[in-house]
This record gives C-alpha cells, structure tokens and sequence, in this order.
C-alpha cells in the first residue's frame, strides 16, 4: 500500500516501525523532525514531505495529531475522494475526523501502544477493523470494538497499564537494593508478569497463586485490605465519568 502519516510522534513513529518493512511504500510528515529524520534514515521504504504531499502520494492516510491542534492543521489541506483514513486521535469522535478529511473516507478510529514496534501488540479498533487487520494483524492482537461507549471504556481500563508499571518499578528498585544485580531483578519481574499474564487468565492466574500463607496470598490481601482495589475502581469511574482530576 501507498501509506501516509500526519504527525510523527512517539506513537506514530513506533507504527512505522511495525510496518516499515512490509513492503509498503510509507510518507511521513515532517511535523516532529527528530522522530521523521530518523525514521527515513532506518527504512529505505519511509520518505518525508510536507502534509500535503503525504497526503498527495498515499492511499491510507494516520492522523496522529494531538487533538486540539488537529482541526487548524487539517483545515489547509487537500484529501480526496476515495482516500481511506485511519485516526490514532483519542477522544475525537470518527464523525468529526470525517468533518475534518472530506471528501476522503474517515474509515476508523485506532489505538495502537508502543510496542507495536515489536509485534506482539494489543490494537484498539473501531469501524473498518478488516483494514487494520489487513495491515497489522499478521503480528498483532487487534480487539474490534463495537461502538463508541465501548472503545471509551477500553481507553479508560487501557491506563491501568501506567500504574501496573509503577507497581513493577517499585518492587524492582526495593529489590535493587537487596541483590547484587538491580537490572537482572527488574528483568526478572517483567519477564514474570509479562509471560504469567500473558499464559493465563487473571483470575485463574489469583486462584492459582493463592496458596493458604503464601507470599502472594499474603502480599495480595495486604494490598486489598489496604483499598488498592477499590480504589482502582473508583480512579475507573472518575475517567469515565470525566471527574478523575
């Protein structure tokens, strides 16, 4: 495919990357140059031009724009009839891309992660999921969402991921300071909750590690008697409920 980008920030950069050598011939815009430069350094197949000739020269054209500077970006440009358009921009509704794009077709809403970059990657898609599947799916997990009350859920439950670091971050440098190797802990810990939860259902991976005094058991129990868990939900609903400051 002829696949253009407008905007070329961190996400943005790490979709290139899943894709650069796809065999796609890929523009990005110069918006961001250190993260385009080096882009079209790596990959013969990523060139950089100004917005509209990324958009001039692809058939699927990423917005990854920050919201509110998208409408005065996109406003000077020319789309055309028959382009197929595919927003990274959370919080605007695909009706108002539309508005932003016409005449091309504002074909979906995506959310990708970082890791992308690498494959193996959760991929949040709304409308049109058969032409993300088609150029990511090979690699990647995409979860296709039903409607708009449903992918503002997944962005609300998608941030548990920032404290589950943190949670992470925290015991690898309290075990940093009890071993001689403090990146050999921390990789432990990664590797130990990436490939236990990626094996096993959550709740099925709580009963299997609640052995009666166990360390789990007791640190778990701790942490709940504490509130974390309520507190997680009430941090849920104040993001869906807009209220979470």
């Amino acid at each position: 495919m002829r696949i253009g980008f407008i905007g070329t920030g961190t996400i943005a950069s790490a979709v290139v990357r899943a894709i650069a050598n796809d065999g796609h011939l890929i523009t990005i815009s110069e918006r961001s140059k250190a993260f385009s430069s080096a882009l079209a350094s790596e990959f013969s197949s990523v060139s950089v031009a100004d917005n509209q000739m990324v958009l001039d020269q692809s058939e699927v054209v990423f917005i990854g724009l920050i919201a509110a500077t998208a409408k005065d970006i996109l406003k000077g440009l020319c789309f055309r009839d028959g382009q197929r358009v595919i927003s990274f921009m959370a919080g605007v509704a695909l009706e108002d891309v539309a508005t932003m794009v016409a005449p091309a077709d504002a074909s979906a809403v995506m959310l990708p992660f970082p890791t992308i970059a690498n494959g193996g990657s959760a991929i949040l898609a709304l409308v049109a999921t058969e032409l993300v599947q088609a150029i990511f799916g090979e690699r990647n997990r995409v979860f296709a969402l039903k409607d708009a009350k449903e992918l503002d859920a997944y962005l609300c439950a998608q941030a548990i991921l920032s404290p589950i670091a943190r949670m992470v971050s925290d015991t690898a440098h309290w075990l940093g300071n009890r071993i001689e190797d403090g990146e050999a802990g921390e990789e432990f810990l990664r590797v130990l909750v990436a490939s236990s939860l990626g094996q096993s259902r959550a709740d099925d991976l709580i009963a299997a590690l609640n052995t009666e005094g166990g360390y789990n058991q007791r640190l778990r129990l701790h942490l709940e008697q504490s509130g974390q868990s309520l507190d997680t939900l009430r941090g849920l609903d104040g993001l869906e409920q807009g209220t979470l400051a």
